[in-house]
């Protein structure tokens, strides 16, 4: 984009950087006319150097030490919903993609009110006025890093106990993120949906991560959908990243699984009970193929009881609280196994 080819001078000394997370002072940096200034915590003093922006962010990250993969850290900051990504700095300008709370962005440069950002895959412009940066965000970005499982292999076999002999609880997608607990000779303890498991610890790699943007392509919802699915999943996605709370029915204070699901429905006129495995039975059956925008889809423990349901949105993505850790947030429909998918919505 024009902005980030427009960068020519970046003030910065490498000792000085050496020294950045010591350092109170934020950094200051000298640049050309017409250059945009980036704003990183922790240098005192510099030179006048003239380095490409891909230069300036290998130079920052190595003196730095990266926070968690990001050289110039962002940090959402609204009070609920998402912040807007535009392809370009207007109001007006098409959205690409939406940082949802507390998500992080690599800032590439600042002006006039708008950050350049890369969040994930999404890539774009965001208002300064609900971004944390500098200090701010590496100060939030420490509260909000969660260490997660990746896996790496396709079907991934979660068990009741760390032993190979032990009941299959589902089976996990490569790609897919699990909850960390904590490591064991082995095996790896994670959280699904609130329920801990065990994973060979051959399979998976544990990280430390940030939530980061939505594509647009996450959020589309497909042809042929009814404009009360589309309201009913645009109202349920306002509330990503809100908490979860076991028995809780409240969008904004805490909601479980079901208590979320009843709470959706209740808007659009649809009563739910709060239970998941009633949930089950209160719709029309129909097949992992049949889902559209606004149906049920639900999840079962080692012994074929459903316990977890959750809100697909299209793109083979669904919506749910999932555990007190992650709060409301998305998934691939098949992050464990769905076992039941239910039609409430009669269109």
């Amino acid at each position: 984009m024009r902005y980030l080819r427009n960068m020519k001078k970046i003030a910065m000394v490498s000792a000085g950087l050496i020294c950045c997370l010591t350092m109170e002072a934020p950094l200051t940096v000298m640049a050309s006319e017409g250059t945009s200034v980036l704003q990183t915590a922790g240098v005192a003093s510099f030179l006048e150097v003239t380095h490409t922006a891909e230069e300036y962010k290998e130079m920052a990250q190595q003196a730095q030490g990266a926070s968690w993969g990001y050289t110039n850290i962002g940090i959402a900051n609204v009070e609920s919903g998402n912040l807007n990504v535009r392809e370009a700095p207007s109001t007006d300008s098409k959205m690409v993609g939406k940082m949802p709370k507390n998500s992080a962005c690599e800032v590439l440069e600042m002006f006039d009110g708008w950050a350049h950002i890369i969040s994930g895959e999404v890539e774009g412009y965001v208002s300064t006025e609900f971004l944390f940066t500098g200090p701010d965000a590496k100060l939030a970005a420490n509260d909000l890093v969660r260490t997660v499982v990746l896996v790496n292999t396709d079907g991934l076999n979660v068990r009741d106990e760390a032993n190979t002999e032990s009941a299959v609880l589902t089976q996990v997608p490569k790609g897919e993120e699990l909850e960390y607990v904590e490591t064991l000779e082995g095996w790896i303890k994670v959280s699904i949906d609130g329920e801990e498991a065990y994973v060979s610890s051959e399979f998976v790699t544990v990280e430390q991560r940030l939530d980061t943007a939505i594509t647009m392509t996450e959020l589309l919802y497909g042809q042929g959908v009814s404009d009360v699915r589309v309201e009913l999943v645009e109202y349920a996605k306002q509330f990503l990243g809100n908490p979860y709370v076991w028995g809780g029915t409240s969008l904004t204070k805490g909601a479980d699984c079901s208590g979320f699901v009843l709470s959706v429905f209740k808007k659009f006129g649809v009563s739910l009970s709060h239970h998941s495995g009633s949930q089950a039975k209160e719709g029309t059956k129909i097949s992992a193929s049949e889902l559209k925008p606004g149906d049920l889809v639900f999840y079962a423990n080692s012994s074929g009881t459903i316990n977890h349901v959750a809100i697909y949105i299209g793109g083979g993505k669904v919506i749910h609280a999932s555990s007190p850790t992650t709060g409301i947030k998305i998934s691939n429909y098949n992050y464990r196994t769905p076992v039941r998918c239910v039609r409430v919505l009669q269109d």
